[in-house]
Parts: structure tokens; C-alpha cells; sequence
């Protein structure tokens, strides 16, 4: 009887599954140069604004802002809501809502042209979703500056409030991580064009001459007679206004 010697079971290494190569941790490094030095501040100020101050309130309301940016949504809601308050600016209103949406178009064009893809930071990834993977310039910025600079053009007295919700979206972008500072930057200068591009936003419709019209002539008519109540009263009585007394 043929008794078969048994081959035993070679045991294969365990391979441990690796992360590959990552950045080290901490601020890029600054390559020589000029433009070695502008690449290297924005990348810094990336990495800090994605690493710094993420504790829970904070976050909460850089993300919540980041989603009422999205597609110029908050924009147009502030639009509509204007236009809908009967102030006799409507189409003003309406024409500074449609801006937000309109420079997103625009803001993709410019995209495609440059190319540029979003930043990666490995240890730290992206806490927010994109419809696209370009970069440059932003769309949240390029729309909420565009949308806030026409808005208030139409509402002068609502500058203020406008330009810090513009602001406090734009800043999300880098904090976030899903734009390099420089994409922001870029955003802001072609919003603020797009905002001053439209015509007549400054300009008071047939409405609003009206109302403006009204209000003039029942000012003149309030001094009119207070002037004249006070020239009654400094006359002497019993004699027309303006008319010396008897001697």
C-alpha cells in the first residue's frame, strides 16, 4: 500500500493593509518663490480654517449657512419676500432675486474655463457636498455677494444686514473645506461685478416717484402752514398778518 506523503499548508505572511502616503500632519510646506509663497498662504489659511475652532455650535451654523448658500436658495427667498412686502419696489426685488441663481450660471462658465479641482486635505475631509469637482472661483461666494450687493441697491437701509450674511457664507467655503481661500477671493470680485451689472436697480420705478411725489407735496404743505401759523401769531391783533399796527 502506497501511503502518500501529506504537503503541508505553506503559511502565507499576514499583509497588513496600509494607509499610503499622506501629507504630514500640519500647515503645508512653503515652496520658493513668489508664487510659491501665494500658494503657500492659501493653503495655509485653508488648513486652519479646516482645523480650527470645529466644536459643536460653531460647525452647526457654518453648516447650516453653507446649505441656505446652496443655489443661491436664502437669496431668493429674501428677494421674493421683498418683492411680496408691497413696498412699491417689486420688480426691483424680483430682478435682485433672480441675480443669485443667474451667477451661478455664470460662476460654472468661469469654472470649466480654469479647471481647478477642489482642495483635499486627507486628515481632514470635506464636511460638505458639491455638485462638481471645480473649484475655482466659488459659486456661494460669487452668488451671495451678487445677490447682496443688488439687494441692497434696492434696500440702501438693509446694507449692513445683507453684506454680513454675504460674509458669513463666504467663510464657510474654507472652513468647510471645499474651497481654497483664493476661490473665495475670485468669487467675491466676480459677484460684486454681477451685482453692479444690472441696470436701473438704483432707480426709483413708477411707484415709487409716486409715493415719493405724494410724500414731497404733503411735506411742503405741513411747512407751508406752520410758517404761516407762525406769522399769524407774531401779527398784531386786530391787523392783517404782516401789517404794521396803528400809531
Amino acid at each position: 500500500m502506497l501511503r502518500t506523503r501529506r504537503k503541508g499548508v505553506r503559511k502565507l505572511p499576514v499583509v497588513r493593509p496600509t494607509l499610503g502616503r499622506r501629507r504630514p500632519a500640519g500647515p503645508p510646506v512653503r515652496r520658493p518663490g513668489l508664487v510659491g509663497l501665494l500658494g503657500w498662504v492659501d493653503q495655509t489659511v485653508l488648513w486652519l480654517m479646516r482645523t480650527r475652532g470645529h466644536f459643536g455650535p460653531v460647525e452647526r451654523t457654518m453648516r447650516a449657512l453653507g446649505a441656505a448658500g446652496e443655489w443661491a436658495a436664502v437669496w431668493t427667498v429674501i428677494g421674493v419676500a421683498g418683492a411680496a412686502s408691497g413696498s412699491g419696489r417689486r420688480s426691483r426685488w424680483l430682478a435682485a432675486a433672480a441675480l443669485g441663481p443667474a451667477a451661478i450660471g455664470v460662476n460654472y462658465a468661469v469654472k470649466v474655463g480654469v479647471g481647478r479641482n477642489r482642495p483635499l486635505i486627507e486628515e481632514h475631509p470635506p464636511l460638505a457636498r458639491a455638485p462638481s469637482k471645480l473649484s475655482f472661483p466659488s459659486a456661494h461666494a460669487t452668488s451671495s455677494v451678487a445677490a447682496a450687493t443688488a439687494l441692497a441697491r434696492v434696500a440702501p437701509h438693509r446694507r449692513v444686514p445683507l453684506c454680513a450674511l454675504a460674509t458669513a457664507i463666504c467663510l464657510t467655503r474654507p472652513y468647510l473645506g471645499m474651497h481654497y481661500p483664493s476661490d473665495v477671493v475670485a468669487g467675491v470680485a466676480l459677484g460684486a461685478l454681477l451685482g453692479r451689472a444690472i441696470p436701473r436697480l438704483d432707480e426709483p420705478g413708477t411707484e415709487d416717484r409716486l409715493i415719493d411725489g405724494v410724500a414731497r407735496r404733503a411735506r411742503l404743505g405741513h411747512a407751508t402752514s406752520d410758517g404761516g401759523g407762525h406769522r399769524t401769531a407774531g401779527a398784531v391783533p386786530g391787523t392783517a398778518a404782516g401789517t404794521p399796527g396803528a400809531q
